[in-house]
């Protein structure tokens, strides 16, 4: 078999995000290789080992407004150079969803969202044309943020949008992903790795930085 070399990016955002769902645990790391989501990796900001300030009564048995969550409305920024292929908008940010009695409700509409297609699942997002190879796509973006056209060449760290919670999205974060074609349905999923990041240890003490990798399931990471 062919080795693929990963994808180097660097992380789209700034401040301190949670890895979610990363390939570092399991491939496919989302549980599918469909829809190009075979590396595919989430991040949620996070403070104080937090995703959000409020605990509340609605955290336990109901959904909370997105607006409760530090990565809503946070910008996500280009992690990579390159030229926008597709832009997509005007899908809503619901409600969040950490009781795991509201958790499991969306569950049983998850096979329903998937026949949606690609444009449903990832809500409004943003896909690049890297200048390195391959297609980077950013999902879940908040609605009416994205700030870039299709066309545009983009540089590094410059911002695409803000996070939200459109799409298939229990809560507030990022979704990346990188593909060997601008089609989600038809590409496949690529391997990628972030450069040049700082993960902080559970247990507190000096932060490891990381020139060149993967965050594991849960590393709280920023960029350098």
């Amino acid at each position: 078999m062919t080795r693929i070399d990963p994808a180097v990016l660097t992380l789209p955002f700034r401040g301190t995000w949670r890895a979610e769902m990363s390939p570092a645990r399991r491939v496919p790391s989302h549980g599918t290789h469909q829809f190009a989501a075979t590396y595919a990796i989430d991040f949620l900001a996070v403070e104080g080992g937090r995703s959000a300030a409020t605990r509340d009564w609605r955290t336990l048995l109901s959904t909370e407004p997105p607006e409760r969550f530090y990565a809503f409305g946070r910008p996500i920024l280009a992690p990579s150079t390159g030229r926008v292929v597709e832009v997509h908008d005007g899908e809503p940010d619901h409600e969040a969803r950490r009781s795991q009695l509201a958790l499991a409700s969306y569950a049983l509409t998850q096979a329903q969202r998937a026949r949606g297609g690609a444009g449903v699942l990832a809500g409004n997002h943003v896909i690049l044309e890297r200048d390195d190879g391959g297609y980077v796509a950013l999902a879940h973006l908040r609605a009416g943020s994205i700030r870039v056209a299709v066309g545009e060449r983009l540089a590094v760290g410059q911002e695409v949008g803000r996070c939200g919670n459109s799409g298939n999205s229990s809560q507030p974060h990022v979704h990346v992903q990188v593909m060997d074609s601008p089609d989600p349905v038809t590409a496949r999923g690529l391997p990628l790795v972030f450069r040049d990041y700082r993960v902080r240890p559970r247990a507190g003490g000096e932060a490891i930085v990381v020139a060149r990798g993967i965050p594991g399931e849960k590393q709280v990471v920023e960029p350098l």
